[in-house]
């Protein structure tokens, strides 16, 4: 057996042992302090509870309605808020505005961000030079107190961008709130480490912009919002936005990905809490852990390839579950955590690692998920032949119904380069000659291919289709 590279990390895993954790949607901007929530203003939080959106952040737009922010989260348990001058009210402020913003900051407990700040140049309700010039003057009051900020931007993109690229916000990050660019912009955001939000409009019939940056980018770079109580979503546009809606927009949000609400749940809930430092981030390693309908294994992390795409170099989370072990479980353990878990469709082997590098382990795993008649899938690099020394697919039939195997490329040097095998010029041919076999041994089998940018990939389901398997793109930094 080759000799394989043991992946590491500088952070302390916990030790692997699932853990069950319920997960509620969190409003990350809603304005409920003032007059349109005044008559109702309980029985709308009590809503939102039994809509399972558990916090809120309540973002400041003036001084007035800051003080009345920080007032909220400190009556309220569930409630955090921020502190800031919209870019409406430029033209009003002074000196004073900014030591006053700055002593909210600094007292209440409960601000977590800098917000709502920014520009907006389609109302140009105040001067856009002055705008301009508190923009600049609130980021750098955010990098002197060490909160994140939450930007507004309305049809003033390039100059937004070119601020908080010249005031070096990155060093804080924060939220573009209520997003309205395109595609490449949410991109150029995220690049510069900043989250997009998205709101209610994401329903709206014509919002296909928004869909599509939805679709474009990466969950875990995404936070949803009602901006209540403005942009009530489809089927109560025309009323009054409040929290509870936040679940309409998840859902939303869950109908592009592809993926389940408890997903986008458990995902944007994450994404919160690591922007703006609520709570405690879960770490708690994951042996089996849900997608959609779908139960996976994280059995090991240790891989055959290095992959320039792949995310895990940069973190261990994979759709807010967190799968760094500190030890690769046995039998006992993975039944233990496969029994947490109930109503899925199938059980993938999968994790933050290479499976088949356990091939013994998912064979007797594999074969009593068969007694119970549970339909299992292996998603694999193809090298397990090249590591063992001899065709291991026979040892899987009648234990596996599906395999996916990481093509990623139509020719070795492509393929060398991507995936940084170790196995030299053999690991191409070795994946190639895996999947040509596989057929034989499972009933499904299908190759898949990253969408990185530049790849040929009418030539990689070319090759697919040559070697008898099914073909599946994959999304280009997207995981899971």
């Amino acid at each position: 057996m080759a000799e394989l590279p043991v992946l590491s990390s500088a952070s302390s895993p916990v030790k692997g042992r699932l853990m069950t954790q319920k997960y509620t949607l969190i409003d990350s901007h809603a304005h409920i302090y003032g007059p349109e929530f005044k008559e109702d203003f309980d029985d709308m939080l009590k809503r939102a509870e039994d809509a399972d959106v558990g916090q809120m952040i309540v973002v400041g737009t003036d001084l007035e309605t800051s003080k009345a922010a920080c007032d909220l989260a400190n009556r309220y348990d569930n409630l955090f808020c921020a502190v800031g001058i919209h870019p409406h009210d430029a033209g009003e402020v002074t000196e004073e505005s900014y030591e006053i913003i700055r002593d909210l900051a600094c007292t209440c407990p409960k601000v977590v961000a800098i917000g709502e700040i920014g520009l907006d140049f389609y109302r140009d309700r105040s001067p856009r030079h002055l705008q301009e010039e508190v923009f600049r003057r609130f980021i750098r009051l955010a990098r002197e107190v060490s909160l994140p900020i939450i930007i507004h931007d309305r049809d003033a993109h390039e100059q937004v961008m070119a601020i908080v690229r010249e005031e070096e916000a990155a060093a804080v990050g924060g939220v573009f709130h209520c997003f309205s660019g395109d595609l490449q912009l949410a991109q150029e955001c995220i690049d510069l480490g900043f989250y997009i939000s998205i709101p209610g409009t994401v329903t709206y019939p014509s919002n296909d912009a928004l869909r599509q940056v939805v679709k474009g980018i990466k969950i875990e770079r995404m936070l949803v919002e009602t901006d209540c109580p403005y942009l009530t979503p489809v089927p109560h546009r025309g009323k009054r936005n409040e929290p509870a809606f936040v679940s309409i927009t998840a859902s939303k949000v869950a109908e592009i990905k592809g993926l389940s609400l408890e997903d986008v749940t458990r995902i944007t809930t994450n994404n919160v809490h690591t922007l703006f430092n609520m709570g405690t981030k879960d770490q708690k390693a994951r042996i089996a852990y849900r997608i959609r309908n779908s139960l996976y294994l994280n059995i090991t992390n240790r891989c055959s390839n290095r992959c320039s795409f792949c995310a895990k170099f940069d973190d261990f989370t994979v759709k807010g579950h967190y799968l760094l072990l500190d030890h690769e479980p046995g039998f006992s353990e993975v039944m233990a955590a496969i029994a947490e878990h109930h109503d899925y469709d199938e059980v993938v082997f999968c994790g933050y690692g290479e499976p088949l590098l356990r091939l013994d382990l998912v064979k007797e795993v594999a074969a009593e998920l068969k007694k119970r008649d549970i339909r299992t899938r292996i998603n694999t690099d193809g090298q397990a032949n090249l590591v063992y020394g001899r065709n291991i697919l026979p040892e899987l039939k009648g234990l596996i119904d599906c395999v996916s195997v990481s093509l990623n490329a139509a020719d070795a040097e492509t393929y060398d380069r991507l995936c940084r095998t170790p196995f030299s010029s053999k690991g191409f041919a070795g994946v190639c000659e895996f999947l040509r076999l596989a057929p034989a041994s499972i009933p499904q089998v299908v190759a898949s291919a990253v969408t990185v940018p530049g790849l040929d990939v009418e030539k990689v389901r070319e090759l697919a289709s040559s070697l008898g398997v099914t073909f599946r793109e994959r999304e280009y930094a997207e995981v899971g």
